[in-house]
């Protein structure tokens, strides 16, 4: 079955065509003031608590108020932020960070060391790198108002990377972190380079971050998430345009200066465009995946996720998902395309143009009777939207009662968290996306847990694979880390947790007068972009 990108575009999206359609900004926003940059996201933010949210929208809300101990740099290579000095003893069992000096909460209140032991006890709760600390952690408390420790019970020899990974361990007030992981933080107070403007915000439609004038950034150079966080605009709107064509528009005009994902129908008109261009800022890609309720029916059974493996043509759905092949790579490891964990363990179920019976045959094994399979379709993220609605018709193809749930991302977010059956509001699949580079981190990246109802949506429980997983943090050698990297996908493919849909490699649009976008895995921070006279 090929459906392509082109066909679920809404009409009026032809390649090449230049855009004419009027900008929503246009009646109420003159042309870009120097000091002002206005961006379209991936989608709407709705959730502002990044420990509650995952979503790549949340954490560039969370990378802009808040600060963080530490943080990687373009080598993804962990350097001290918020962190002035620090050291550990003999015995590799206690850790003492003392805090930089000129720290201020937006409220005008010095951060101390207080806010941070509460930070990194929040944080713990949900990132699979903190729960790991605190299982070998022995006391995690402040020492003074600028220095703390960390007290290990045994040594833990990726202590510093875990705490400046991509589950960013964002420092929040006391007060603030106090509060349960379940709960969510609504203050938008942090320490960090921009402040969230709440008399600005407007919900559906826009919301603004001012230049945090007292924040005072490192003296080294900025280097991916690391060095001098420096501010070089007074003002970032983030605008809530969910039409592809309509951002385009108002991008032509000098209206709005980012899109973070324009369509690739309309990669040619950017590019003919001499205001604008084109720009990957991941070089790593994007992996394009499936998750599925494993706690529920028909998923619960093995062979039904194995059936999606043999189903999925890669191929066909980056067609939809990236459009232009120059965009997009199939995708057979665990680990990732570029990762130095990569390996083709157990990939005997990669077919070019998957294989359709093969799944037949593996759903009637599962005993799968005709029970609804509802695939969480968002209807703000167009590659989602479009890639739910193709595997839809593949399963539908197969004799899968598939249903499509349209919502926007927050509805996705919200209801991926129930664990019931779809007749009590639960779920059967819902389409994400990380990047590359996470999938050589499996002690960080939510989704490769598999530790049932304490993992990540879909709840797989693979016990063998769990054991083999919590060595990671053990193992000295880059070859002692690959050869177990290929033992746990030999037993990650055997029960299946994701299906893989293929890597892509998309790119931004911006107007050329916007210079200076740092480029790293995931994330899109605003410090150091500026914009600067054609």
């Amino acid at each position: 079955m090929t459906i392509s990108r082109r066909e679920l575009i809404k009409a009026g999206l032809a390649a090449g065509a230049a855009v004419s359609v009027p900008s929503v900004l246009r009646a109420r926003a003159a042309p870009n003031a120097a000091g002002t940059v206005r961006m379209v996201k991936d989608t709407d933010l709705q959730t502002f608590d990044p420990f509650i949210n995952s979503s790549y929208v949340t954490q560039d809300h969370g990378l802009a108020i808040y600060d963080t101990l530490f943080a990687p740099d373009s080598k993804l290579l962990p350097q001290p932020q918020m962190v002035g000095k620090w050291g550990v003893s003999d015995d590799k069992k206690t850790y003492t960070f003392e805090l930089r000096d000129g720290l201020i909460w937006h409220d005008g209140t010095p951060v101390t060391a207080a806010d941070c032991v509460a930070s990194v006890r929040r944080w713990s709760q949900n990132a699979p790198g903190g729960q790991l600390l605190m299982q070998r952690a022995k006391d995690v408390s402040n020492k003074d108002d600028k220095t703390f420790v960390i007290v290990l019970k045994e040594p833990l020899g990726i202590l510093i990377d875990i705490l400046a990974s991509s589950n960013y361990l964002y420092i929040m007030r006391e007060q603030d972190a106090n509060l349960p992981a379940t709960e969510q933080v609504t203050a938008n107070i942090g320490s960090g380079p921009f402040k969230f403007n709440q008399a600005l915000a407007k919900p559906g439609a826009n919301f603004t971050y001012d230049r945090n004038e007292k924040y005072v950034p490192r003296k080294e150079a900025s280097d991916g998430l690391a060095g001098g966080k420096v501010v070089k605009v007074d003002r970032v709107i983030w605008e809530n345009i969910r039409d592809p064509q309509t951002a385009i528009s108002a991008l032509q005009a000098g209206e709005i200066d980012f899109v973070q994902l324009p369509p690739s129908e309309l990669f040619p008109s950017i590019e003919n465009d001499p205001n604008l261009a084109l720009q990957i800022l991941d070089p790593s890609g994007q992996d394009f995946y499936w998750r599925m309720n494993c706690l529920q029916k028909p998923f619960n059974n093995v062979k039904a996720r194995q059936a999606l493996l043999y189903l999925v043509d890669q191929e066909a759905f980056m067609q939809v998902v990236a459009g232009n092949p120059e965009y997009f790579k199939t995708l057979t490891s665990w680990f990732g395309n570029n990762t130095p964990y990569k390996n083709d363990e157990n990939t005997g179920w990669f077919k070019k143009g998957g294989d359709p019976e093969k799944a037949k045959q593996l759903f009637k094994e599962a005993g799968y009777s005709g029970e609804p399979v509802v695939i969480l379709q968002p209807t703000d993220w167009g590659q989602g939207r479009d890639a739910s609605q193709v595997l839809a018709a593949v399963l539908q193809k197969i004799g899968v009662n598939a249903e499509l749930a349209p919502s926007d991302w927050a509805g996705v977010a919200a209801r991926r968290a129930k664990k019931g059956p779809v007749e009590e509001g639960g779920w059967s699949l819902f389409c994400t996306s990380d990047s590359d580079s996470m999938h050589g981190q499996p002690l960080a990246n939510l989704s490769m847990l598999a530790n049932g109802e304490e993992a990540w949506y879909g709840w797989p429980k693979f016990d063998e694979y769990e054991v083999l997983r919590a060595r990671w943090a053990d193992v000295d050698t880059l070859e002692q880390r690959q050869e177990l990297a290929r033992k746990m996908q030999k037993v990650y493919w055997d029960n299946v947790g994701t299906v893989l849909m293929g890597q892509s490699f998309q790119p931004i649009a911006r107007r050329k007068m916007l210079t200076g976008l740092i480029g790293m895995p995931e994330v899109i921070p605003m410090w150091n972009m500026q914009k600067v006279s054609a």
